[in-house]
């Protein structure tokens, strides 16, 4: 299936792919996409990666150019509608979702490489794919002009995709810092066999001694921005919002597989009734839902709140980044809690390749092994509750 864009938007003249004004028109595409997306997810799953046609549908209706600043030919969305875009996708198919997040928001660390980079990296396109890890899994040799960096990162999301992509490594002087390269320059091993989000392509990636110029390396914790725009001033402290986005598009795409079984009339087994006419199976659905919107009311309220810190340069704390996490752990434990209660209403139909709920809980649970979902990280909230109160 083909989805048609509309045909009256201005195209951008690098790429030559339509802008969206707003969005509105975003969603719409994304829409679009749906059925398209949907039928293929089989061969998402089998493949272990977005086909890479998809990955160019999403590049042609701007989701690759949502976090490029606007004096670059991106799009430069408020937080919001970042949010809203990546839930969409992540509410049609969790890998596509967790993708086209990944893919998008890894270029938040990008100003905070030296303005010359930043221009290279968007000289010819906004439409910029960035993949990489956060972990400082690599070492490196101090040389003239900058660095001979050796290292392996795992978790890369949609590295077969990237255009760059970045690293963090250990210099001499124990300092932690983080690079970016042209994709070219990577090895990808073949490691992405996993129970959920199997078709993110989520591989590891190595550099073996390769040079590594100033230009390239940034700081990833302290560093400097050298952009003025709102949304690119501090990526650490929007980054947990953007990944909470795709875990509550996930659930709401759980809740919209059970509402379409129990439609379809389907009856389980030992049931007087079918599943839509059964009082308990209608109160269940009910408290799920109200979880649902829960969620997505946190999401919204949080992401408002970051949005007006960014806007008047004041989101930069620890407090803020701190919020951030703590509203993303909590998400993501009930979003699981949501899914896996739409997993059970399924019954035993549900185990089966054929339902998309098996997928959801896959998916869901893979999403809540990644590192800044765990329930640990509540520390950080409550130590400055704590702080704080000592203040008083």
């Amino acid at each position: 299936m083909v989805s048609r864009l509309p045909a009256t938007r201005p195209t951008d003249f690098n790429s030559g792919y339509p802008i969206p004004n707003s969005i509105e028109e975003l969603l719409a595409d994304i829409q679009a996409l749906a059925p398209e997306i949907r039928l293929r997810a089989d061969e998402i799953e089998i493949d272990r990666r977005v086909p890479s046609d998809l990955i160019d549908r999403l590049r042609t209706i701007g989701i690759f150019r949502m976090t490029a600043a606007r004096s670059r030919g991106g799009l430069e969305f408020d937080l919001a509608s970042i949010v809203e875009a990546i839930s969409a996708l992540g509410r049609i198919d969790g890998s596509v979702g967790w993708t086209a997040m990944i893919g998008c928001s890894s270029s938040l660390f990008l100003p905070l490489l030296p303005q010359e980079t930043y221009d290279l990296i968007y000289r010819d396109s906004p439409d910029v794919v960035v993949a990489g890890s956060s972990q400082a899994l690599g070492t490196a040799q101090t040389v003239d002009g900058g660095w001979l960096v050796t290292g392996r990162w795992p978790f890369a999301s949609g590295c077969q995709h990237a255009q760059w992509m970045l690293g963090v490594f250990v210099d001499d002087d124990d300092a932690m810092r983080g690079f970016i390269m042209p994709a070219r320059t990577w090895h990808i091993e073949d490691t992405w066999s996993v129970a959920g989000l199997k078709g993110t392509g989520s591989h590891h990636i190595r550099v073996d001694g390769v040079f590594v110029p100033a230009a390239n390396v940034f700081d990833p914790a302290m560093g400097i921005v050298c952009m003025s725009e709102p949304l690119l001033q501090a990526p650490r402290h929007l980054l947990p919002l953007i990944y909470a986005a795709v875990v509550v598009g996930m659930a709401e795409g759980a809740v919209d597989d059970i509402v379409a079984m129990a439609n379809s009339g389907r009856r389980l087994q030992y049931a007087r009734d079918a599943l839509r006419d059964m009082e308990t199976f209608h109160a269940e659905l009910g408290r799920i839902a109200a979880e649902l919107r829960a969620a997505r009311a946190m999401l919204q309220a949080q992401t408002a709140i970051h949005w007006q810190h960014a806007l008047t340069g004041t989101l930069h704390t620890d407090a803020r980044l701190a919020e951030a996490t703590q509203t993303a752990v909590w998400l993501q434990s009930t979003c699981v809690e949501i899914v896996d209660a739409c997993f059970r209403l399924g019954g035993a139909s549900a185990l089966y390749d054929t339902s998309p709920l098996q997928r959801r809980l896959r998916d869901i649970h893979a999403a809540g092994q990644h590192a800044s979902a765990q329930p640990r990280h509540y520390a950080g909230a409550g130590k400055l509750l704590i702080e704080g109160h000592r203040a008083v």
